[in-house]
């Protein structure tokens, strides 16, 4: 029976149009995997996160761009169903944000739910002990996963680690799988940006990449992109901001 469902989601996913990134590349595949979930189980968006062992995101791809600012979200903060899912190594189901979310992410429910979220669910993408990263569901509504759909998105979950995995071997030793450079250039970039504002503020790494939350949070901007700001010089945390 799962055979026949994963056959059937692999299929979903097959017959979804292509995005902006090349077809071929595994971006591409997360893309229209993300806009198949969100068909396949109602949702109203998808996210795939890709992430480190020590919790550093790295590519983030949804099913439409303003999905994607909301999956963000929760790296910019710190705090979120999605991070949670990932230090856990098991689902984090939220049908309801208005029935204690506030009480154990209280910076992130009322950031989501001014978005129109009203329900996520959490699922890590991982093998054996290696964890990979984090597929998001979102919903406008209250309300469980159907256990039809809970299996489902379990199964889309393992798509995608599959997938990564396969680009992964086929890059070969020490290559990065096609489409994920991006991944890469995203977390050296934040870690050098860390170390930038930690020189400059004369403050711990834990305290520097805390001043850049803070800073992408006000200025309503990707984390990823304000650390590419301080990277270039274009912005400096030692001296008043324009």
């Amino acid at each position: 029976m799962m055979d026949d469902l994963a056959a059937r989601t692999k299929a979903l996913i097959a017959r979804q149009p292509a995005g902006p990134h090349v077809e071929t590349s595994i971006v591409g595949f997360l893309q229209r995997l993300c806009a198949a979930a969100t068909r396949a189980l109602a949702v109203s968006g998808a996210g795939v996160t890709l992430m480190a062992e020590d919790g550093v995101r790295g590519l983030v791809t949804a099913s439409d761009p303003a999905t994607e600012r909301i999956e963000d979200v929760q790296f910019v903060l710190g705090e979120g169903p999605c991070i949670d899912a990932f230090e856990a190594r098991r689902p984090v189901l939220v049908p309801d944000l208005a029935d204690g979310a506030l009480s154990r992410w209280p910076v992130y429910t009322p950031t989501i739910h001014d978005s129109g979220v009203r329900a996520v669910f959490a699922f890590p993408l991982q093998v054996g002990a290696g964890r990979l990263g984090v597929l998001d569901l979102f919903r406008t509504r209250p309300g469980p996963l159907t256990a039809e759909d809970l299996a489902q998105a379990l199964v889309f979950a393992d798509v995608a680690v599959g997938t990564l995995l396969d680009g992964q071997e086929r890059a070969g030793a020490g290559a990065a799988a096609d489409g994920l450079v991006e991944a890469m250039d995203s977390r050296a970039e934040l870690f050098q940006a860390q170390g930038m504002v930690m020189v400059q503020l004369g403050v711990p790494l834990i305290a520097a990449l805390a001043r850049l939350r803070a800073y992408a949070y006000a200025e309503n901007r990707p984390l990823a992109e304000v650390a590419r700001d301080v990277v270039a010089r274009r912005l400096r945390f030692d001296r008043d901001q324009p």
